[in-house]
């Protein structure tokens, strides 16, 4: 592999005024256990691995780039939410995060239940063997096939988006025979501390039903008087990437605030709530997420504070963590392609996939840390720009970061925390062909889902 010297960027930053870092790292090599997932290390010779793996033998393997999920990880992951929740609470991982068969039978097995907000997730559930009554089916816009087929199937629970789709259930349910469980999703008017595009639960959005001016609870009153719904609870959903629980508690208070409405005015206590999921994880070295037992201690005092005040028996909870389990779990494996200096500003580094296969950076400003994992470097640290081989100046990957300044062609880096979001949101841009995501798991190693083919692209073009 060359190590050909080039000109360097600047080699380090005290300040940088836009991204993440405020100085290099001490020690390029030492690795975050933070960031990456449980079983990622170094070797004798300075290689990642994971799984017992070397990522170097993975990329002549699968190729890059590639997503590398530790299965180990995403179990003890399942694991821990639902120790921390106990049987008296339901944990829902978010399929929007990431979703296969593969992790629909791990959910299954792990005994996590699962949350779909579209037909085709809904039918990988039920293809991989998840029983239809430990599914919640979501969407602000479900087609009316798509109800007939939750229906159909028996999933546990719809939550209810707008008015017209509690009258749509309904009848849907009611031809078909039967009273489907429903929740109505409730936009409580949190202005949550993230991006405005993972925020939902302001009242100027898609998504719920307003509590203000009475909506909400207009929503109940008619969901309640149709044969065809069972109304069981309320849902709310402040946002994504959230490391503070004060949004939380302000949802839940006024939650809990409906509930005593709705038993005041109707006489009935909805048995539960749902109060989303949202909550952030760790992308770099600064962030600080909670554990699931200190989410599950809080969530449950505030609910049970608030309800012994306003005199209801505490409900049954549910939470839905998507981006918390699957995460971390996942890094992204590149290529480094070409190396361009820019004299004081920063040294350009681009690889072999981009906005194609992570489009949150673009998207959002989504910030991502980086290492080179190949071999360890003892050179200093020079700041970077990782960015994609896409036609967009916008196709960045890791905006601002350190690497080593003998960082060459050919060399492998790793980009940690993309289990979410990445691989369901990629996209053919520039008719890219999207990267497997390679399972790894206790020295062996399996694609579980295939890289796309030249094939692939060519037959949905019907000329």
């Amino acid at each position: 592999m060359s190590r050909s010297a080039h000109p360097a960027g600047p080699r380090h930053a005290d300040v940088l005024t836009e991204g993440h870092y405020s100085a290099p790292p001490a020690d390029l090599n030492v690795l975050d256990p933070k960031i990456w997932s449980s079983t990622v290390g170094r070797d004798a010779d300075g290689r990642l691995t994971v799984g017992g793996l070397q990522v170097t033998r993975l990329a002549e393997e699968f190729g890059t780039p590639a997503y590398v999920l530790d299965e180990t990880d995403f179990r003890e992951r399942c694991r821990a939410w639902a120790d921390a929740f106990g049987r008296e609470a339901d944990v829902f991982y978010a399929g929007k995060a990431f979703l296969s068969r593969a992790v629909v039978r791990w959910l299954r097995e792990e005994g996590l239940n699962l949350d779909v907000c579209s037909g085709t997730e809904l039918a990988t559930a039920l293809d991989a063997g998840m029983p239809a009554e430990r599914i919640a089916f979501h969407g602000n816009n479900k087609s009316e096939a798509e109800i007939r087929r939750a229906i159909e199937a028996g999933v546990g629970r719809i939550v209810l988006d707008s008015f017209q789709e509690i009258v749509r259930v309904a009848h849907i349910a009611r031809e078909l025979g039967t009273v489907q469980k429903a929740f109505i999703r409730v936009t409580v008017g949190v202005e949550a501390h993230t991006h405005e595009f993972i925020a939902t639960a302001h009242e100027d959005q898609k998504f719920g039903i307003a509590l203000a001016d009475g909506l909400a609870a207009e929503a109940v009153r008619r969901a309640l008087k149709l044969d065809g719904l069972e109304l069981v609870g309320v849902h709310s959903h402040i946002g994504s990437q959230i490391f503070d629980m004060a949004g939380f508690e302000v949802s839940a208070r006024r939650i809990v605030q409906l509930l005593a409405e709705v038993r005041d005015e109707h006489g009935v206590e909805l048995p539960e709530i749902d109060l989303g999921g949202g909550l952030g994880i760790a992308y770099t070295s600064d962030d600080d997420p909670c554990e699931p037992h200190e989410i599950a201690k809080a969530l449950t005092e505030i609910v049970t504070r608030e309800c012994d005040a306003a005199g209801l028996r505490v409900p049954r909870i549910s939470v839905e963590p998507g981006r918390a389990i699957v995460g971390p779990t996942a890094f992204t494996l590149y290529e480094v392609g070409t190396i361009k200096p820019l004299e004081g500003l920063r040294t350009y580094v681009s690889v072999d996939g981009g906005m194609s296969d992570n489009i949150r950076t673009a998207l959002y400003d989504a910030e991502y840390s980086v290492s080179l994992v190949s071999r360890t470097s003892t050179a200093e640290p020079m700041l970077v720009r990782v960015v994609g081989k896409h036609c967009e100046s916008g196709d960045i990957v890791v905006r601002d970061a350190f690497l080593p300044a003998d960082l060459a062609p050919g060399d492998l880096i790793a980009v940690p925390a993309t289990g979410a979001y990445c691989r369901s949101m990629a996209s053919n841009y520039n008719h890219a062909l999207r990267p497997p995501v390679v399972s790894v798991s206790e020295g062996s190693a399996r694609v579980i889902v295939r890289r796309e083919t030249e094939e692939d692209l060519l037959r949905l073009d019907v000329g």
